[in-house]
């Protein structure tokens, strides 16, 4: 769309008022409207106002109109305010790893001018059941909006007793991305030792770098590289897991800054009635701590990613040693980057040990990693912890991504909105046993379990398929992504429902039934097997899954997990790696410990859990913690 000053189409929509203007561009994307504001000076100042804007804002659906008003007053126009939502819009979600086996559902909502990764803690259900009862959660990282738009990366841990942020940058976030990396990332000093280069608010800067944002385009390889044939930087992906490992260890533990308790409140409103000024005097408070660190969030003079002046504050002599050795410009009287790594990580990148020097392909591979790793190192003159969002060709098995084991990655599950034919698509909350929702007096805590619903055809069947995302067990039943059924929608269930009201008296209207499958113990931890049953859908939205021989029930009510969030108790993370990707194999709660509260699973206590009835046997695990890990299990059956 090209306009000229004297073109009729230029002038009539010069000639319209701001309020119609704004109408008018509904029509467009954010790409549209940036293209219009740079075809003649008129058109820019037309296409560049907050009205415009605002209305851009709106339509991508993000935050609602309420909050994006709050949200403008700490930015500089709506304008910046739209690169920053179309920036964090793919993030928003949820995101899983693997391990453990109980935890590890990070659920990534909007925050205050800001979006913020949850961790759901594996938990019984509590006595005010799962709308009304605050669930427990812990901070993963924040991905923080500066005044001009452009977003920045903070990583939650804590470490001795104390929670600490560790800032960082973010890599160009893809639209359809569906893997959250942590890495290191080398960076050249630039205008006197900062890290990326100062950029005015005015002019085309900003309106090229919104471009990007808005239109991005594929660059792996910078164009000074294409031009000068330069080998391009070895990715952090391509290091061994051991140099990876260890270099984020580095670096968190120079970057760190202690959290004080005025910085320890939530960052997101609670309810629809919050007075913002307690998220506008937190994130305050975050912004001056940076600032008394010498990192000032001001993007026109650092940005937040920025280590290097926090280290020149910095005391002790760790801190001062990783200084004057990592963050100096290579040079023959000064000791290297390369250097320094040499040293501090010999046995990373020595020479191979192998028994009686026969193994040359494994000589090879590691001369070859420490080769990897010592490009890596030259690539830059400083290092800092980055967030990319990247995509990733995944398959999967029954809506459950397989993942990689060794690397520091969360992986986005896709929802499906509910839409005529799948009218059960989306995420679901549930206990086993009833009365449904609510745990009862003779068995005060129940684990509360979320399932995704989603459909499958295969073959010309057309399947429901209830994947468990969390399970609030004290010791895992069965692998997370595992179906907890399967049905198919278009065989209608004959068994009958044994409960005509629940357990308030309430009549439940029957509207359909459909035959299935419903997990069972199998083959092992990992292959689980399956035993007929029915799921029930009644009018009031209650799904319930029964185990034809068991007789088991499992209830599920649809949940928002944002709304849930907004009413939940928030506990301390883990340490800060273990704390976005914890990959170490563990089938107990690792997140135990956090909470003395008698009725989440959480609660450092022996304790007696009622598994699913199933084939008439009823199986009993007693497990006793010791702080955060399991001390003894014993398995009843009978």
């Amino acid at each position: 769309m090209l306009f000229h000053n004297n073109t009729c189409g230029s002038k009539l929509l010069l000639a319209l008022p701001d309020d119609i203007f704004a109408v008018v561009t509904r029509s467009l994307t954010p790409r549209d409207v940036f293209n219009l504001s740079i075809c003649c000076r008129s058109l820019y100042a037309l296409a560049s106002s907050d009205k415009v804007w605002l209305t851009q804002c709106e339509l991508l659906g993000v935050i609602p109109h309420r909050d994006l008003i709050e949200w403008r007053k700490g930015v500089n126009s709506y304008k910046s305010l739209c690169r920053f939502l179309i920036n964090v819009q793919p993030i928003i979600g949820i995101w899983v790893h693997q391990n453990p086996e109980l935890g590890n559902v990070v659920y990534v909502m909007p925050g205050f001018i800001s979006v913020v990764g949850c961790r759901i803690i594996p938990q019984e259900l509590g006595p005010l059941g799962i709308e009304e009862g605050p669930i427990l959660w812990s901070p993963v990282f924040e991905i923080l909006g500066n005044v001009d738009g452009s977003s920045v990366f903070l990583l939650h841990g804590r470490e001795r007793e104390n929670n600490y942020i560790y800032p960082g940058s973010m890599k160009t976030v893809d639209r359809n991305c569906n893997v959250l990396l942590l890495e290191v990332e080398p960076r050249l000093q630039k205008d006197g030792g900062k890290l990326f280069h100062s950029k005015s608010f005015a002019g085309n800067t900003v309106d090229k770098e919104f471009s990007r944002k808005i239109c991005p385009s594929e660059r792996g390889v910078s164009k000074s590289q294409r031009f000068h044939g330069q080998k391009p930087p070895v990715p952090f992906s391509k290091l061994a897991f051991g140099d990876r490992r260890k270099l984020i260890e580095i670096v968190t533990s120079q970057i760190r800054v202690k959290v004080p308790q005025s910085a320890e409140g939530f960052s997101f409103p609670c309810s629809e009635s919050e007075d913002f000024s307690r998220l506008t005097e937190r994130r305050s408070r975050v912004m001056q701590m940076y600032s008394d660190n010498g990192l000032d969030p001001d993007p026109t003079q650092s940005d937040l990613g920025e280590v290097r002046k926090f280290l020149d504050r910095s005391t002790g002599s760790t801190r001062a040693q990783f200084h004057r050795d990592i963050y100096r410009t290579q040079s023959s009287k000064k000791k290297s980057l390369v250097g320094y790594f040499r040293d501090s990580f010999k046995h990373i990148i020595g020479k191979s040990s192998s028994i009686n020097g026969s193994h040359e392909h494994s000589k090879s591979s590691e001369n070859n990693k420490q080769v990897q790793f010592q490009e890596f190192l030259r690539s830059g003159e400083t290092i800092g912890l980055t967030l990319h969002a990247s995509t990733a060709r995944l398959s999967s098995y029954r809506a459950w991504p397989n993942m990689h084991d060794s690397r520091f990655a969360l992986y986005k599950l896709p929802q499906h909105e509910p839409v005529a034919g799948q009218e059960h698509a989306g995420l679901w909350g549930g206990t086993f046993g009833w009365p449904p929702g609510r745990p009862s007096e003779n068995k005060p805590g129940k684990a509360l379990f979320f399932l995704l619903l989603s459909y499958e055809e295969s073959q010309g069947t057309r399947s429901l398929i209830g994947t468990k995302i969390l399970e609030g067990t004290h010791y895992v039943l069965h692998p997370n992504g595992s179906p907890m059924f399967i049905v198919n929608i278009d065989e209608p269930s004959v068994e009958p429902f044994p409960w005509e009201s629940d357990g308030e008296s309430n009549f439940l209207d029957l509207k359909e039934a459909f035959s299935g499958e419903g997990i069972a113990n199998g083959y092992g931890f990992r292959y689980p097997g399956s035993k007929p049953g029915s799921l029930f859908v009644f009018e009031d939205g209650m799904l319930v899954f029964m185990w034809k021989e068991s007789r088991a029930v499992l209830t599920l009510q649809r949940v928002n997990l944002q709304d849930l969030l907004k009413k939940g108790e928030r506990v301390p993370p883990l340490p800060p790696i273990a704390n976005f990707s914890y990959l170490t194999k563990s089938y107990s709660n690792v997140y135990a410990g956090f909470s003395n509260a008698p009725n989440h699973a959480s609660s450092p206590r022996g304790f007696f859990e009622e598994g699913a009835q199933e084939d008439g046997v009823e199986e009993r695990r007693e497990v006793v913690f010791t702080r955060n890990s399991v001390s003894g299990i014993r398995i009843r059956r009978g």
